[in-house]
């Protein structure tokens, strides 16, 4: 990428850089560029995809209930209350 291509992004995205920041961006999108092609030549033949690096495995917990219900107790201590649902003030017009 040269740094008249950066400056031809640069004026479609109404952008205004100098050459020296052109240049500099060149050079660093270039050299991001290098790096992927260098990835690219890797051989991964034979190579099984991961999820993570230490094959590492969440450990879950039983998906029980352990709290008792006490949907009726909080209502009931609330200020209104209407078919189960909490009545707040309206903040939004």
């Amino acid at each position: 990428m040269e740094p008249s291509d950066i400056q031809n992004i640069a004026h479609l995205a109404r952008i205004d850089i100098n050459a020296s920041v052109a240049e500099e961006t060149a050079t660093s999108i270039n050299d991001v560029l290098k790096l992927v092609d260098q990835l690219k030549s890797v051989d991964t033949e034979g190579v099984t995809p991961m999820a993570h690096p230490l094959d590492a495995i969440q450990r879950l917990r039983a998906d029980e209930v352990s709290e008792h219900d006490v949907r009726d107790k909080f209502l009931g201590i609330a200020p209104e209350t209407e078919d189960g649902l909490y009545l707040v003030p309206k903040v939004i017009d």
